[in-house]
């Protein structure tokens, strides 16, 4: 995400789009799910994170969990329940969390409950202001698929919780991956 990093939510400044044009104090909102993934060897557990793939618009490259918008219009338009024109439901989040883990790190889990909403602001380079809602879900590895990762993922990896706390990019999610940790 380049300089468009995650931040705490402690208020809306102004809004820049392309070019640096002021767009006023607009502030968009997405809502978006994703999980937590572990696996079990033995007495031993795993966790998954996932490396961004750089782009045009974000060249450097992060440590994450999974996670994505509830539904889309188009690859790069959120649909109705992620811009939250539509709440979406229980079941909605969920599916999309699956869909997430199984687009970005190429696995088949099973949800095994919720763990929280994380809530965030961060600047997109052509939409400006975002204030980011997701919701994450603790879930159990099941299985590799064929296919792998998608695009938007450069790497997968399986790590000892200390290991991978320490590579997650940011702190919001750091602190769902406490949350994850108590539950299993």
């Amino acid at each position: 995400m380049g300089k468009n990093t995650q931040k705490t939510i402690r208020g809306a400044g102004g809004r820049r789009g392309r070019g640096g044009v002021d767009r006023g104090n607009l502030t968009s909102r997405q809502f978006s799910s994703g999980g937590v993934v572990f696996k079990r060897n033995g007495d031993d557990i795993f966790w998954l994170i996932t490396r961004s793939s750089p782009s045009d618009l974000f060249p450097e490259t992060f440590w994450r969990l999974p996670k994505g918008w509830i539904d889309n219009e188009s690859p790069d338009v959120p649909g109705p329940m992620a811009s939250g024109k539509v709440k979406a439901d229980e079941k909605s989040l969920q599916n999309s969390a699956l869909r997430e883990v199984s687009e970005e790190a190429g696995v088949k889990a099973k949800i095994i409950q919720k763990i929280g909403t994380e809530k965030y602001f961060f600047n997109h380079p052509t939409v400006g202001q975002i204030f980011k809602f997701v919701t994450f879900y603790l879930m159990e590895w099941v299985s590799d698929l064929p296919q792998g990762h998608d695009e938007e993922t450069s790497e997968v990896v399986w790590l000892n919780f200390d290991e991978a706390y320490k590579k997650l990019s940011f702190s919001g999610e750091k602190q769902i991956f406490k949350k994850a940790k108590e539950l299993v």
